[in-house]
């Protein structure tokens, strides 16, 4: 059920109780709400590249990690744009970002959402593009540093947690 504010004239004939009463009624949150994700995201932006795709990137790591999940709405543009001082169309720019990569849906009247099967999605386009954009340049620092094998599966092993997370998500 959606509610919509109307403007009501609180004449002076109403009682306190009476405001109260009415007070409550359009504000109640017994109406059922959408789930939201309430996973954090970093507020700090920088100047490398807009912020509209800084904001899509966020979206995107909290999918791939599992804050949110397939059919988890995404926190309203509004809120976004308070919490982290956004002008809202800046967000609403991300967000439609996430549209047009068929990873979110526009539900109208209800917000947006994240689509069934979006996460596996990503994880096959970021590791394509982790493939093909930063893993070349992996390599040659990897070359230049004279790191060996051993030492960098090393590292993997005692790494805290953030790995064994991904390793069962590969197909």
């Amino acid at each position: 059920a959606r509610c919509r504010r109307r403007k009501i004239n609180i004449s002076a004939t109403w009682t306190a109780g009476e405001a109260a009463l009415w007070l409550q009624a359009v504000t109640r949150d017994d109406i059922e709400q959408p789930k939201i994700a309430t996973g954090t995201m970093d507020p700090n932006w920088n100047d490398n590249q807009p912020i509209y795709r800084q904001l899509r990137d966020k979206v995107v790591a909290m999918i791939l990690e599992g804050v949110l999940k397939d059919g988890d709405a995404l926190p309203s543009v509004r809120n976004v744009a308070a919490e982290y001082r956004l002008n809202p169309l800046t967000v609403l720019k991300g967000y439609q970002e996430l549209v047009d990569e068929d990873l979110v849906e526009k539900r109208r009247g209800r917000g947006m959402f994240v689509i069934d099967g979006a996460r596996t999605n990503l994880l096959k386009d970021e590791r394509q593009k982790f493939l093909e954009q930063e893993w070349p340049s992996t390599i040659l620092t990897i070359k230049r540093l004279g790191l060996e094998v051993t030492e960098l599966l090393g590292k993997i092993g005692k790494s805290n947690g953030a790995d064994k997370n991904t390793e069962g998500d590969q197909e």
